[in-house]
């Protein structure tokens, strides 16, 4: 249809005439109110927007000379970052001398992630920043949470195998089956 047709019957039904594809041959136009076009796209957007979820990265302070319950405290507050999603940077902050023992504060880092094995993924391994080492642990890939099965009443759980195919065969020479 040529281009001049078609915007007379977009402008008889009050629309606008809108191009698809301008790199087709012919290129592809088409008929709609080309605003409520856009406010139904920024709609889908922000609706898109909201189910987002921000990770944001939580920031937990050790020393080199941790005792073991405040150790476990920290321990249990990145497990709990790690669950509900967040990533958790480790850090040990030396100062004065404590610069002379950073195998120290490397051992507490690597203490940290081998306890939480398989609950994080680490994104960096320790490494120093001036006075600082830092990790940053990342929540493991979600895996999709296995259902239980409810059993019924009365139902096993296990379904019976299914049944041999039965053949026909006709008893040979007059012998009565399972005779005696």
């Amino acid at each position: 249809m040529p281009p001049y047709e078609a915007l007379k019957i977009a402008r008889e039904k009050s629309l606008d005439l809108v191009e698809v594809s301008p790199t087709a041959q012919p290129p592809v136009c088409r008929i709609m109110d080309f605003g409520k076009y856009l406010y139904e796209q920024e709609k889908k957007e922000r609706a898109a927007k909201k189910h987002q979820h921000v990770i944001t990265v939580k920031e937990v302070k050790f020393r080199i000379n941790v005792d073991e319950h405040d150790y476990e405290t920290k321990k249990k507050h990145v497990l709990r970052f790690l669950e509900d999603g967040d990533k958790v940077k480790a850090t040990i902050f030396f100062r004065g001398r404590e610069m002379t023992r950073q195998s120290l504060g490397r051992g507490i880092l690597e203490r940290l992630i081998t306890e939480l094995g398989d609950k994080a993924i680490v994104e960096f391994r320790a490494r120093q920043e001036g006075n600082t080492l830092h990790a940053i642990l990342a929540p493991p890939k979600a895996q999709p949470p296995k259902k239980e099965k409810t059993e019924k009443p009365g139902k096993p759980s296990t379904a019976p195998p299914p049944p041999a195919p039965s053949v026909s065969t006709p008893p040979a020479s007059g012998a009565a089956p399972g005779g005696s």
